[in-house]
């Protein structure tokens, strides 16, 4: 007979996913055992296996769920009725709404390269893709020209990531810009820059 969830299970579980996210995010994921996991929850080790029967499952849940929250904000806020410069805009406050509190997952993710079986990984691509995709559709609506004479539309996507991804590294709520201010810059850097391409 298979055991009955408790109710207050998608609750502990995400505990796990963030004490597990900051424990990786501090050691690596070489270090970061499932016995040192289980001490940050707070939770016996047989239990952390009821929960994820692997380091693995625990890995790629942290980053699936980070990126599909990620997918399912911007699906929400994006505007297709809009003119591609406010799309922009709401997009890239909503990403940076999104890594608000999140440094942990967000550290885990850019970190797993090469750990995770193929399957995993591919599952975790299929979700990035959607991601990236969505942006490169409004920077060509910003700019068409990225893709008509040189394929410049990838690399200018991948910058944008490029400025919002890495912010965790320096960013702080307490600093002398707020994260509106720095959403509301990344995007004049981007209209600026990308209508002055191809």
């Amino acid at each position: 007979m298979a055991r009955t969830r408790a109710n207050d299970y998608e609750d502990k579980q995400r505990s796990i996913l963030d004490s597990a996210a900051a424990v990786f995010a501090d050691l690596g994921m070489d270090k970061a055992s499932m016995s040192l996991i289980a001490k940050q929850c707070d939770i016996s080790k047989p239990l952390l296996y009821h929960y994820y029967d692997s380091k693995d499952a625990l890995i790629f849940d942290i980053v699936r769920t980070h990126l599909s929250e990620l997918d399912e904000a911007l699906e929400a806020a994006d505007r297709s009725e809009e003119k591609p410069e406010e799309r922009l805009r709401i997009l890239i406050h909503e990403v940076l709404d999104n890594y608000r509190n999140a440094d942990n997952q967000h550290k885990v993710q850019i970190n797993i390269a090469g750990t995770l079986p193929d399957k995993l990984t591919a599952e975790i691509q299929a979700i990035e893709r959607r991601i990236v995709k969505r942006f490169a559709s409004v920077l060509n609506g910003i700019n068409p020209r990225l893709n008509a004479d040189k394929p410049l539309l990838m690399p200018a996507t991948m910058s944008l990531f490029g400025m919002l991804n890495w912010v965790y590294l320096w960013f702080r709520e307490d600093g002398p810009i707020s994260r509106d201010d720095y959403a509301d810059m990344t995007t004049r850097l981007m209209l600026d820059g990308i209508r002055e391409i191809a």
